[in-house]
């Protein structure tokens, strides 16, 4: 008889990086190495080290590890959305106008940036597209900034990298800014404002 309170016994042995792959496997959400090491007692720096493995391991595979603030999930590769999305029989449930498209790509290279900052590179309020982006799950909320009125600082979301195909922040492609119209925004300071 064996207590219900006791941990289940391994019937075969899992080595750290199995165990990785399996808790990812069936986390709903991102969890960081952090959280996997205090799972598995073990250091943060062999939990990296497994998913330095397991990233390698997906290379040109079904799924992806993404990385994300410091968390980490497993993902579909985004070369296969339109082979799920027939299997699954889901259309694109939206899509974005150019006005959520100017304002994610502010967010997503600026992060964090405040909507003050946001409507100063658009020119215009953008209030109504930041609901949108929330509602969407594309941006979050991640706490205010220092100065007058404390504006809300905004950040592009896991969502936001799957939406596009991404692993990581890393992945988007190098910010031009010879190209804009008119060459207003030809110093790169002139978005951090």
């Amino acid at each position: 008889m064996t207590d219900q309170n006791s941990p289940p016994t391994e019937n075969h042995k899992l080595n750290l990086t199995a165990k990785v792959e399996a808790l990812l496997f069936v986390s709903p959400d991102p969890i960081t190495p952090y959280q996997l090491g205090s799972i598995l007692d073990t250091t943060t720096r062999r939990i990296k080290h497994c998913l330095d493995e397991l990233s390698a391991k997906y290379e040109g595979r079904g799924i992806r590890l993404q990385k994300h603030n410091g968390a980490v999930q497993l993902t579909t590769a985004p070369e296969a959305a339109e082979l799920i999305e027939h299997f699954l029989e889901i259309e694109t449930t939206y899509s974005l106008s150019q006005a959520a498209l100017e304002t994610l790509s502010i967010i997503a290279y600026q992060q964090p940036v405040t909507r003050p900052q946001i409507d100063s590179i658009r020119g215009v309020n953008s209030d109504s597209v930041l609901r949108t982006l929330l509602g969407e799950g594309l941006i979050e909320e991640i706490g205010r900034a220092e100065g007058p009125g404390r504006p809300i600082l905004y950040s592009a979301t896991t969502e936001f990298l799957k939406y596009f195909g991404l692993s990581s922040f890393d992945e988007l492609p190098p910010l031009d800014l010879e190209g804009l119209e008119g060459g207003e925004l030809t110093d790169p300071k002139v978005l951090k404002d």
